[in-house]
């Protein structure tokens, strides 16, 4: 088994996106039997709520701008696989077909915390207006963990150890321990993996995976913009453990366009 992972996209309007088209490219020739986008594939800056409502920041935003963005850019991401399956089709070849899961992310739910905290807009907006499940998505709730092959993936991961529940951080070592199975997340910009195995000999691997976009974000400040960016594809899956292959936005976007 192979699984393609595509952590954070961040879509939203004004940033680059060809990025997505040459990942949807490296799909078809690669054909992985899972691809699993980790969330946050929608940014929402529209319903930020750490920006003060009063502030310059929401001059430009839009809720329906938003949307519309999140649309264009899954449809270049799973435009070449369309392209192609429809052309399997035409000449009656048996039609690569992957399973396709995404785990919700923390700026997806704001859609779902806006609902919450004002109720008069039940009915008016809510996580379907992104249609992810229209593009054949399988859907999971933020947070929820998804197990396929032995491998947990979720988001984000809460410390079990935590009483409010709070994202489980540090080192990649204590990331293994904490949640006691090989598991794979999103979330974080920077990128991280490794490796513990219990006294049955055992490995169990974790893996941050960073982000996929081009652009910077101001909140990170000037210190904070170093990171990696691109998708990771897990070879030989098999009870947990796979032999990961990280490919580069720059690898993508320079073979794949």
């Amino acid at each position: 088994m192979r699984h393609l992972v595509i952590p954070d996209a961040q879509v939203r309007p004004g940033v680059g996106m060809e990025h997505l088209e040459a990942c949807g490219n490296y799909i078809v020739e690669k054909q992985p039997d899972v691809i699993i986008n980790l969330g946050d594939f929608a940014d929402m800056p529209s319903l930020n709520s750490h920006e003060d409502r009063s502030s310059k920041y929401f001059h430009d935003k839009s809720y329906q701008a938003d949307i519309d963005s999140s649309k264009e850019a899954m449809k270049l991401l799973l435009g070449p696989l369309r392209s192609y399956q429809k052309k399997q089709r035409k000449n009656k070849k048996k039609k690569y077909n992957p399973r396709l899961v995404l785990t919700l992310g923390n700026h997806e739910y704001r859609i779902t915390r806006c609902v919450n905290n004002l109720p008069v807009l039940e009915g008016k907006m809510s996580i379907d207006d992104l249609e992810y499940e229209s593009y054949g998505w399988e859907v999971y709730p933020y947070q929820h963990i998804v197990e396929i092959d032995g491998i947990l993936y979720s988001h984000n991961f809460c410390n079990p150890d935590s009483l409010k529940k709070g994202i489980v951080g540090g080192t990649i070592e204590t990331k293994i321990r904490k949640i006691g199975q090989t598991f794979c997340m999103g979330h974080q910009q920077k990128r991280q993996f490794g490796t513990a195995y219990t006294a049955t000999g055992k490995e169990m691997m974790g893996l941050v995976v960073g982000r996929f976009y081009q652009h910077d974000e101001p909140y990170m400040g000037a210190q904070g913009q170093a990171d990696w960016s691109g998708v990771v594809m897990k070879n030989e899956v098999n009870n947990g453990r796979y032999d990961p292959m990280f490919i580069s936005m720059n690898y993508l976007m320079g073979n794949y366009l």
